[in-house]
């Protein structure tokens, strides 16, 4: 049976796709067998141009893109606005049923979340689908990544504090965009101080792995 995590991020932009390929690149390397999948993607005009695109090269994986990514929107604005402008509602059995099919190709399959956690995936008539409720369907633990600049520390409590309440199980943090200066070390303790979450590595701008054990990195899969 397949372990997932559920890469999610303080906002629009931190840095997801790169964490999630980072992620994936070192568990390969460190000799695990890794997937990914990723449910709703907007704003790509091709499966080339999406984020499922990126990681795909940049991992390397030979995984089918079909498999990657469940629901592109060309429309570079919310999955739950764009499924209304473009008239493809996400279906959260479709999307258990596709993540399902890559745990049975991978023992480790990397989840990665849009936007924030709390960014809507269908939101019409028929149904309301909150990215929180894609996560319990798939009884997935969350990878919270969070910029090291100014403003990481309150939007690094406030996801924090919806991920607990909300009861969804936190593995860790990771620092993204991280140079080392006195202000992203305060941010750094900080953020651990607050939320009670450790930040289990610091990720600066073009590294090709994470700086973790394999040890460590398999313990981020639940």
């Amino acid at each position: 049976m397949s372990k997932g995590v559920f890469i999610t991020a303080t906002g629009t932009d931190v840095g997801k796709t790169y964490v999630s390929a980072l992620l994936i690149r070192s568990m390969v390397r460190m000799g695990n067998s890794c997937g990914y999948y990723k449910a709703a993607a907007s704003g790509a005009v091709g499966f080339a141009e999406s984020d499922a695109g990126f990681v795909k090269r940049f991992t390397g994986i030979k995984q089918a893109e079909e498999s990657m990514l469940s629901y592109r929107y060309e429309t570079p604005v919310s999955p739950h606005l764009a499924a209304q402008w473009e008239g493809r509602s996400l279906c959260l059995d479709q999307v258990s049923a596709d993540y399902a099919a890559v745990g049975r190709d991978y023992p480790y399959v990397v989840v990665e979340g849009a936007g924030g956690i709390v960014c809507p995936l269908r939101w019409d008539s028929d149904q309301q689908i909150l990215q929180e409720e894609l996560v319990k369907a798939l009884l997935l633990p969350a990878l919270v990544v969070t910029g090291a600049g100014v403003g990481s520390i309150n939007a690094s409590v406030l996801t924090i504090h919806y991920l607990k309440n909300k009861g969804i199980p936190i593995k860790g943090i990771v620092l993204n965009r991280y140079s080392g200066t006195a202000v992203e070390e305060d941010n750094r303790n900080m953020i651990e101080t607050l939320t009670g979450v450790t930040i289990l590595t610091c990720v600066k701008e073009q590294d090709s792995i994470l700086d973790l054990s394999k040890a460590c990195l398999e313990q981020c899969f639940a």
